[in-house]
């Protein structure tokens, strides 16, 4: 099979990339880590302008009507930014869930598919596997999951504490809430396909998220390289940290296919999306990992300091490698699917 993303898909990544270098630079990323929520609401908007929010709802509600292949990029693309808006939380899990209530919740879904759309509403989507609610703090509704039956609950009807977590743009919370006044959106018994998307959508999209960030990872340790000096030369020209950058590239150069192929198989409907979508996230979060691990010790004592830049993308590899199911736990499901157990 032969797989290539289109023109349109590339500019609108390289339009993502322009948008990232103007806002993204590490002092905005650090006053993300001061505000309440952890993102801005201004740069919200502006990513709703470009498209980037509204992509996966509808036309008929004011969005692109586009999938989970025109996405990843983008996704990548806000993985190597360190970008702390939930776009993987409202736009890749929210608006699917959304969609999958339509025929039994028309008006209400038309209502916030339209609201996604147009920049003003913030979905955060939590399971009863999760550990907390990522992108809850801020959210303007929260589509929460409980023996199988997907709810709509308002913040508003909800305790929401915050929750600690190394990356401190990414504000996972506890949520408590009861069935009612909440609006049960979906009812899973009998069906499991639509918590089974969920978690593989949610698989991939963390995985190209992993991809971008590893990649800014590796990038930054090889410009250190080259600008730290040692015994005369570049430390980059000593062939071990040649090698510790080059072994940890190779990885996330596998990751990237894997990442892809899940998108794919998600938008076609492939049977083995969910194997697939379990080993983009295998191989994204020990690439991530890896990468981690090798920029730090390319910049030595300087990089576990808080002034460093490297902690913002290195955090972030740590708390997504670990969200939605650990390398181990999507290896284990492969294995599973593998074996026929």
């Amino acid at each position: 099979m032969h797989f290539a993303f289109d023109q349109q898909q590339l500019e609108f990544r390289a339009q993502l990339q322009a948008f990232s270098h103007r806002e993204y630079t590490p002092g905005e990323l650090r006053a993300a880590w001061d505000s309440p929520t952890g993102w801005s609401e201004e740069r919200w908007r502006a990513l709703a302008e470009m498209g980037v929010i509204g992509m996966t709802v509808p036309a008929a509600h004011g969005g692109l009507g586009m999938g989970p292949v025109d996405l990843v990029l983008l996704l990548e693309e806000l993985g190597r930014a360190a970008a702390p808006e939930p776009v993987l939380e409202t736009t890749l899990l929210g608006v699917p869930l959304l969609l999958a209530a339509a025929p039994t919740h028309g008006e209400l879904v038309a209502r916030w598919l339209a609201r996604v759309a147009q920049g003003t509403a913030v979905l955060a989507v939590g399971t009863s596997t999760t550990a907390g609610v990522p992108g809850a703090v801020g959210a303007d509704l929260l589509l929460l999951e409980r023996d199988g039956e997907v709810h709509a609950v308002e913040p508003v009807a909800a305790t929401i504490t915050p929750r600690r977590s190394v990356d401190g743009a990414r504000r996972p919370a506890q949520v408590l809430w009861q069935p009612s006044p909440a609006t049960l959106l979906v009812s899973d018994a009998g069906r499991r396909g639509v918590l089974g998307a969920l978690g593989d959508r949610a698989a991939m999209g963390t995985g190209a998220l992993l991809v971008g960030v590893a990649e800014r990872m590796i990038a930054m340790a090889a410009r250190y390289a080259t600008d730290r000096r040692q015994f005369g030369k570049p430390i980059g020209s000593f062939q071990a940290v040649k090698h510790h950058l080059a072994d940890a590239l190779v990885r996330v150069e596998f990751a990237k296919p894997a990442v892809y192929r899940a998108a794919w198989s998600l938008a076609e409907g492939d049977a083995d999306a969910s194997v697939h979508a379990s080993m983009a996230k295998a191989l994204a979060s020990d690439a991530a990992v890896l990468a981690a691990r090798t920029a730090l010790q390319v910049h030595g004592a300087i990089g576990y300091t808080w002034e460093h830049d490297l902690h913002l993308w290195m955090k972030k590899a740590w708390a997504l490698a670990a969200a939605w199911g650990d390398a181990a736990a999507h290896r284990a499901r492969v294995l599973e699917a593998v074996a026929g157990a």
